[in-house]
């Protein structure tokens, strides 16, 4: 049976937030307002979003409507397996912590689908909140900026931050759906094959890593991706857009 987003839907509900509250109306003073830009706070405490603000504008849905549920579902159905297996690995990964949560987020590249029915390119932020007085988690915060710029391939991109950074990464590294996914770790050595021209022993000595590192990083992808060489690989990246955030994060990593 298809258990996929089981564990991170266990923890939602369909409650939306009561946005004449205390500390919505705090929220709503404090936190940025952009253009097509959607934010919530969920809270796993009280089990129900505690605030949100923009939503008619990105998904066509009131934000004193918007619930968790609806944030989940409005995935449009392409990137739905990737997103649910991306939260129940991410949620998985802040349960068993409870060391400096509030600086572990991560980023996803995906379509939503409009309450009208059009699919909006969306690059979606989602951070540790809030914590408890014993450290774990509290409530999470996303934010869904529409980013007509974003171009979409095959693969699907995400990002991951924190104290255990690689650790992070690893947890969100998809087996279920590893033909859909680059991690940040095969797509640096990529970027340096294509920017640079390197070799592997050449990206093994950028990256500080042995050779026979590289190549399991690189070889991998061959067959993941039906490539058979390491020029036909830069191509695939180049012809699914694979490095157009890669200098971003890069820097912000």
């Amino acid at each position: 049976m298809n258990d996929r987003g089981s564990y991170s839907r266990a923890f939602i509900t369909d409650v939306p937030a009561d946005l004449n509250t205390e500390i919505a109306r705090t929220f709503n003073k404090i936190i940025p307002k952009y253009p097509e830009e959607g934010v919530y706070i969920y809270s796993f405490m009280e089990n129900k979003m505690l605030y949100a603000h923009g939503w008619e504008e990105v998904a066509g849905i009131s934000s004193d409507e918007l619930s968790m549920l609806d944030v989940v579902n409005f995935t449009a159905p392409q990137y739905a397996p990737f997103v649910e297996e991306v939260n129940d690995k991410a949620l998985q990964f802040l349960h068993e912590r409870n060391q400096r949560l509030t600086e572990y987020s991560f980023t996803i590249e995906i379509k939503i689908t409009h309450k009208d029915g059009l699919e909006l390119p969306i690059h979606a932020r989602v951070s540790v909140h809030d914590v408890n007085d014993d450290g774990t988690l509290a409530s999470i915060m996303g934010q869904f900026h529409v980013n007509r710029s974003l171009r979409f391939g095959k693969v699907m991109r995400y990002r991951a931050y924190g104290p255990e950074k690689e650790a992070f990464e690893n947890a969100l590294d998809s087996e279920l759906f590893k033909s859909l996914v680059i991690s940040p770790k095969e797509l640096e050595a990529l970027h340096l094959a294509a920017k640079k021209g390197y070799g592997y022993k050449q990206i093994a000595a950028e990256l500080n890593v042995s050779q026979s590192a590289i190549e399991k990083r690189i070889y991998p992808m061959f067959e993941r991706f039906g490539v058979v060489s390491l020029g036909h690989l830069i191509n695939f990246a180049h012809e699914n857009y694979l490095f157009d955030s890669f200098h971003d994060y890069h820097h912000s990593s």
